[in-house]
């Protein structure tokens, strides 16, 4: 049984080597050509990582058949044999039986790098006298048959919790949710029952978890390991003031949901829809009735246990809440009660009137067969399934129409101008028949506000290379949804420590386009766009406050927050700036002319609103069926864990943009306006003003918000979430733009 935090750390190094040494090996065939200032550090994660162990490991059979003078077909079964040994072992205890798609991401992952571990080793015995291309369709087939031998496993973050026999297991309560207000509040904003004395604790959470307003604190409950319980008082009947009641009865009207977990796992309501059982998380705080409020004040906990070696495992909690007057308990003074199966009544609310309420509670323990690796399949195994494949198979088919266009442009059109260009004799056709290339002395002319495009530029990095290493690890298992604010939690840190990044990128973009003042410039790039999340998240949280929300910030986690810009990310932006403002300069193949050419009248076709609102079609259209369930884990609370499906679509999100992008600009350039700067960067983040139209759409079609408040705070968070999509998806539609247009106009000559 694989317990031991040293067997993570060894897939983690192991993942790590391989990417490595494929990116190595990629750079040494030309494939790939990585800037200098990282060749050191790729040069010593090589030195210290595992990869000489799992050379080894398919080394040694090639020795063995080489010795022994085996044939290829014998040798290709030995490396297969060995290969799947690696690729299989010790991982099976976390089978998740292909449940997840993300397995299929997994799976391909691994395969290739067992191929280019075999490419790396065939070149070693290449005296084997096995011809080639032969060698390369083996050990195609070869990968290709590895893949479905590939297990994936899931990481939890923690290791399980083992209970004897009337061992106390933990109930805690998060928050309180509703889909009208998306306001969360603390438990204990409520008069709900106490632990004893009044001694309740609050845990400690991280930055993903206050951001989401989660407060995760002890209860009044109280379970015990296979001990039923038949009827039994959370604490002694309260008598809450009319305010209190007035309270209660304004977060049921606004169908508030109370969230627990036990021994961590979230406590699920289980209904049934059309014959299946659906899972919705946390319970309702009550309903509203024809003259009442129906307080639900009496929980049915239904654990699920798992017997390992005489202990025991928690794998499923279910409560069913109802409501129950005081007039129908009996209670006892043990703390027990007895509930009247003749004369049930509830425990009714009204406006401004006391009442007296009971909270109570009942268990029952079930035994199953549901391991404590898979307890978490009943929150994120969803159906959806076969929407996300027509969502990829979409944007797939939106990916070739556009690569369709890019082909027709670039091998027929480019290529046919660039060889007329090239004859002398044809120079007066060239000026009639092309007008891309009459701007070739001034499309590498400097734009205007040079630092704020630098400035931009540098934060899209910086989002471009969170996005990718989070959804990357989450892909892999790594981010798990017990660890509750985790994703947060990452994207935050990894985004403040790529800010090196973000100011390399921008230095060397500032010094393309000779710039001067790279201190100013450094400052904007590393203050702008987060000061723009930090200025709005400081509006919303003070809305925040102003209601009592539990997602209001604490004073001392703002001041972490900037201290992460200020003390962290905003250093690395200067250092990184420092360092690629002393890069050489993108290298441009032709010069610009001191005296500017003049751009012909725009039609209405070639203007900047209309240009993005085309070319924001495609990447949209790309990435909108994943943007509705991610809108739905975010305002409708449910769990979204389908990466694999995000990261293959994020990717194609990529191409989609760098096609577009690079589709426009050359339209631009026929029609001889070289300011494609600031065009490219704005045009290829066109999708980003669909994302904001469709939020629009999602908050009348989908939610329920009704209040002032709650309105504003969901569209500020959409603005925000537009504008950061924006950036990422325009600085991706900038590099494209830039390499397309080096390459042309280096194909061509110029006297």
């Amino acid at each position: 049984q694989v317990t031991e935090v040293g067997f993570l750390l060894e897939r983690i190094a192991l993942i790590w080597s391989l990417l490595s040494s494929i990116i190595l090996s990629c750079r040494g065939r030309g494939v790939t050509r990585l800037s200098s200032p990282f060749l050191p550090i790729w040069n010593a994660l090589r030195t210290f990582t595992f990869m000489p162990g799992v050379s080894n490991w398919l080394r040694r059979p090639l020795n063995e058949a080489r010795s022994s003078g085996a044939e290829w077909s014998s040798l290709i079964c030995q490396i297969f044999i060995w290969c799947r040994r690696m690729l299989v072992r010790d991982i099976s205890i976390w089978n998740l039986k292909s449940r997840f798609p993300q397995l299929i991401s997994i799976k391909v992952i691994s395969g290739f790098l067992a191929l280019n571990e075999c490419l790396k080793l065939v070149t070693e015995y290449s005296n084997l006298g096995v011809p080639k291309s032969p060698q390369m369709l083996f050990l195609a087939l070869l990968s290709a048959a590895l893949l479905p031998f590939v297990c994936g496993f899931y990481v939890p973050g923690f290791s399980p919790n083992e209970y004897k026999i009337g061992d106390d297991v933990p109930v805690r309560a998060v928050k309180l949710t509703s889909p009208k207000t998306q306001l969360p509040y603390d438990y204990y904003h409520l008069r709900y029952c106490q632990p004893e004395n009044g001694d309740f604790e609050y845990e400690s959470v991280n930055f993903g978890e206050i951001i989401h307003g989660d407060r995760l604190v002890t209860t009044a409950y109280k379970l015990q390991m296979k001990t039923d319980v038949t009827c039994r008082l959370a604490c002694q009947p309260e008598r809450l003031s009319s305010s209190e009641v007035d309270q209660f009865i304004y977060l049921i009207s606004n169908a508030y949901s109370v969230h627990m977990t036990v021994d961590d796992l979230p406590v699920s309501y289980e209904k049934t829809t059309t014959g299946d059982f659906v899972y919705e998380l946390g319970y309702q705080v009550g309903d509203i009735n024809e003259d009442a409020a129906r307080l639900n004040n009496h929980l049915k906990f239904r654990v699920k246990y798992h017997k390992v070696n005489d202990q025991y495992r928690v794998v499923g909690v279910t409560v069913v809440p109802s409501s129950i007057g005081g007039d129908s308990l009996i209670l006892q003074p043990d703390g027990t009660c007895q509930i009247k199966s003749s004369e049930i009544s509830y425990q009714n609310l009204k406006i401004g009137e006391p009442s007296k309420v009971a909270f109570s509670y009942e268990v029952t323990w079930e035994e199953s067969d549901i391991e404590w690796t898979s307890r978490w399949d009943i929150y994120l195994s969803t159906g959806d399934g076969q929407i996300h494949w027509f969502s990829i198979i979409n944007s797939l088919i939106i990916i070739i129409f556009l690569t369709g266009v890019m082909s027709a442009i670039l091998l027929r059109t480019l290529r046919r101008d660039i060889s007329l260009y090239n004859r002398e004799e044809d120079s007066e056709e060239i000026i009639e028949e092309s007008g891309w290339k009459l701007v070739h002395g001034d499309v590498f002319r400097p734009p205007r506000r040079s630092a704020l495009l630098a400035a931009f530029i540098g934060s899209g990095v910086q989002l471009l290379c969170m996005a990718f290493i989070v959804l990357f690890f989450a892909m892999l298992g790594m981010l798990s949804p017990a660890s509750r604010g985790a994703l947060l939690s990452a994207g935050i840190f990894t985004y403040v420590f790529c800010g090196a990044l973000a100011g390399y990128f921008a230095g060397r973009i500032y010094k393309t386009m000779r710039g001067f003042f790279w201190k100013s410039t450094a400052l904007l790039t590393g203050a702008l766009y987060p000061g723009l999340l930090l200025s709005t998240g400081l509006i919303i949280n003070f809305f925040l406050w102003s209601k009592g929300s539990s997602a209001g910030l604490p004073f001392s986690t703002i001041l972490s927050i900037l201290s992460l810009w200020l003390l962290v990310s905003l250093p690395l932006v200067f250092c990184g700036f420092f360092f690629g403002f002393r890069k050489r300069p993108y290298e441009q193949p032709v010069r610009t002319n001191q005296i500017p050419r003049a751009i012909p009248e725009r039609k209405l076709h070639q203007s900047l609103l209309v240009t993005t609102a085309l070319c924001g079609i495609l990447p949209f259209g790309s990435v909108f069926i994943e943007l509705f369930f991610i809108f739905n884990a975010i305002w409708n609370k449910q769990f979204y864990y389908l990466f694999g499906f995000l990261f293959i679509v994020f990717l194609i999100l990529i191409v989609s943009c760098a096609q577009v992008a690079i589709v426009a600009t050359y339209f631009q350039l026929c029609s001889e306006d070289y300011h494609w700067w600031w065009r490219a960067f704005i045009s290829s983040g066109g999708a980003a003003l669909y994302v904001f139209l469709y939020s629009i759409y999602y908050f009348v079609t989908k939610l329920e918000i009704t209040s002032f408040v709650s309105t504003i705070i969901y569209f500020s968070y959409c603005l925000m979430m537009s504008v950061s999509f924006w950036i990422l998806t325009g600085t991706i539609g900038f590099f494209a733009a830039l390499t397309f247009l080096r390459k042309i106009y280096a194909a061509i000559k110029i006297d």
